[in-house]
């Protein structure tokens, strides 16, 4: 079992930036690729964003709906935490968000299909873009 924790949330205006972050804080996620997702009421999951478990031949993928906008990256000295900075929010990137963690995917690989996940984050954490 993988248990992750989402963090960094918040209220943020129109054309704000936050960072979140997922840790894994009892395996490191350099075995994992982790994904990146968000729940609006009313709407299925969605997914964002990805990044592979190999830090040598990377790979990143975004969803078109926050490409330009948001950026995954995992923490350089700590290869527990994977982060998602989001950039130029908009209000219908309100949403809960949550970290999720796959170790079946190649090492090279990651996709931002949530059905490529075993374990996600129990609470999330709440974005809310308002003005």
């Amino acid at each position: 079992q993988v248990q992750l924790v989402e963090s960094g949330g918040g209220q943020v205006q129109p054309g704000g930036s936050l960072t979140l972050s997922c840790t894994a804080p009892e395996v490191t996620s350099g075995h994992l690729a982790i994904g990146w997702f968000r729940q609006a009421p009313g709407k299925e999951r969605e997914g964002l964003s990805c990044i592979s478990s190999s830090r040598n031949n990377e790979k990143t993928d975004y969803a078109d709906s926050v490409k330009g906008r948001f950026a995954i990256s995992r923490d350089v000295a700590n290869n527990t935490v994977v982060y998602l900075q989001m950039n130029s929010l908009k209000p219908e990137d309100t949403a809960v968000y949550f970290c999720a963690a796959s170790p079946r995917l190649n090492s090279r690989w990651c996709e931002i299909s949530p059905y490529s996940y075993d374990y996600f984050g129990d609470q999330g954490t709440q974005v809310t873009v308002s003005s």
